[in-house]
């Protein structure tokens, strides 16, 4: 098993994770040529474009899995699209509280899970990854109200009913917006739509002590884990590719 990570504006980041796992899990450095000096004694493949590299290595079969590291988000994303040949990325975030409650949550892409059908299948593939994190797969749904706030604004009505149909369709539990409660008892949390969910991410994990482990890509047929440029170093997301990859 070969694990890529790719290592772009912070490389001491990835450095520092190459250096955690030399001798136990098999890793491999994509980087930029300038970045010689920092990684001279580890696996790595200099290229111009790394994240087109790291993407073609993954889909050829020269690695097993991918984690983005320090890479830019939207190039790296646009290049895994075009290559898996899909419109769109649908990531599920590996969360954890400040409490050590851990959770996956979707969509935490602004532009995933605007419609049901796009909840749905976060969803299922949630629950489908759920015992390879070690969490419940029972599931939960948040609106941006509860049920009682029908009628106060035109969005807010959507998305109750949008949770009531996702709940329908999947036989998940309908939360409303009490989020506080439903990570107390279920392993997967969608979110009303991308925004809400980037803003849950983002406000635990930079501003509420949290943790965010990785956010792996669940609609490609390989391994690719999203990570956070808000990350020191990503030996959780290593920890995600080869559980993922065991299983």
């Amino acid at each position: 098993m070969l694990i890529g990570i790719g290592a772009g504006n912070d490389p001491e980041s990835v450095r520092t994770t190459l250096e955690r796992f030399s001798g136990t899990i098999p890793l491999r450095c994509f980087t930029h040529p300038r970045n010689r000096d920092v990684f001279s004694e580890f696996d790595v493949v200099y290229d111009p474009v790394p994240e087109e590299a790291l993407v073609r290595a993954l889909f050829s079969g020269e690695i097993d899995a991918a984690i983005r590291g320090s890479l830019p988000s939207s190039s790296t994303l646009a290049v895994l699209k075009r290559v898996a040949g899909v419109p769109r990325l649908e990531r599920i975030a590996f969360l954890e509280t400040a409490g050590g409650i851990r959770f996956l949550l979707a969509p935490v892409g602004v532009d995933e899970g605007w419609t049901v059908d796009e909840k749905v299948s976060l969803l299922t593939q949630a629950q489908r990854m759920a015992p390879a994190f070690g969490v419940t797969s029972r599931a939960a749904v948040l609106s941006g109200g509860r049920c009682g706030d029908v009628g106060r604004h035109p969005v807010v009505d959507r998305t109750i009913a949008d949770a009531e149909e996702v709940a329908a369709r999947t036989g998940c539990d309908n939360a409303e917006i009490l989020i506080e409660d439903a990570v107390r008892s279920h392993g997967v949390i969608i979110a009303p739509d991308g925004i809400s969910g980037n803003l849950i991410f983002r406000t635990l994990c930079l501003l509420g002590e949290g943790i965010a482990h990785g956010a792996p890509v669940a609609n490609i047929d390989r391994i690719f884990v999203d990570t956070s440029r808000a990350s020191s170093n990503y030996s959780k997301s290593v920890f995600i590719a080869n559980s993922l990859c065991k299983k």
